[in-house]
């Protein structure tokens, strides 16, 4: 195994692994590997040819995986196993779906920057997500440092972050986007839940912001200023200097770090297929950064 700097991303944020096969991964692969996941945050192995069994089976050797509770199919209408997430936009046949299709409006939020999960108690921990089928052109999907945006924030911002708790929803991210066709079964299982606006990384100890367009309210602000700060907050820490883009080949596997990073899909012709499968890593309790 070989794990080297992604060129033309920023300094310790994203590296390639060549050389190995996830399907033969040893306990050292796996050290190995965890190793550079809480240096560079992001790791992108190309050539992983595999089932969901497989992937499935190979995230679990970094901790107990989530069930796919985020999205709005019912388990009726889902084409993939619960502990997959289906980051798609093909309907149940393997179909494209239509452009007013509902799952396909709601997965329009994954175009917003957030961090998996983070609409949950215990947010994601990793996520692993392979790349069955790419569309022609665009569909990238584009990271950034929030170790580096933290380190780099001014004191005064700095100082008003800390001790800030902030309300996650996915009523909220898809809120800006006005897609408000909820259940009331749906509200209620996406009720806020809070978590500190910095944390600090269990493994590492380094403090980073923890933003997510599922953020709408932070605890005793009035809720226009709130949305102001983070709004604020997420322009800065998206600038380029802390941000690489990711051009899907087909067989990619791209892991990352929610507790470090935020992730965002850009655009595509929605008439071609981009199918793409993801297993979470569960995460912890967020300890917060005083």
């Amino acid at each position: 195994m070989n794990i080297n700097p992604i060129d033309n991303a920023p300094k310790d944020f994203g590296a390639l692994v060549t050389d190995f096969k996830i399907t033969d991964a040893s306990g050292d692969d796996i050290e190995q590997l965890t190793q550079a996941i809480n240096r560079y945050a992001v790791l992108v192995v190309p050539g992983q040819v595999i089932d969901d069994k497989q992937q499935f089976a190979f995230s679990e050797k970094f901790g107990p995986t989530e069930r796919a509770t985020g999205d709005i199919n019912q388990h009726s209408d889902r084409r993939l196993p619960m502990e997959v997430n289906d980051i798609s936009n093909l309907d149940r046949s393997g179909q494209v779906r239509t452009r007013d299709d509902r799952a396909r409006l709601f997965g329009l939020g994954n175009m917003l920057w957030h961090s998996d999960s983070s609409f949950k108690t215990h947010a994601a921990q990793l996520s692993l997500l392979s790349a069955r089928v790419v569309p022609d052109s665009g569909g990238n999907t584009e990271f950034a440092d929030m170790r580096s945006a933290w380190s780099l924030l001014d004191d005064k911002t700095q100082q008003e972050c800390l001790n800030l708790t902030c309300m996650h929803s996915q009523i909220y991210s898809r809120g800006q986007l006005g897609f408000d066709d909820f259940t009331d079964e749906e509200r209620a299982k996406w009720a806020p839940v809070e978590h500190p606006l910095v944390r600090l990384h269990p493994d590492t100890q380094v403090p980073s912001l923890f933003l997510s367009s599922h953020i709408g309210d932070i605890a005793g602000w009035p809720m226009p200023e709130a949305r102001l700060f983070i709004r604020d907050l997420t322009e800065f820490a998206t600038q380029p200097q802390f941000v690489f883009a990711h051009q899907w080949t087909q067989w990619d596997l791209v892991i990352w770090d929610n507790r470090a990073t935020m992730h965002r899909a850009r655009r595509y012709d929605y008439t071609q297929a981009r199918d793409l499968h993801r297993t979470t890593v569960e995460g912890g309790p967020t300890v917060a950064y005083r």
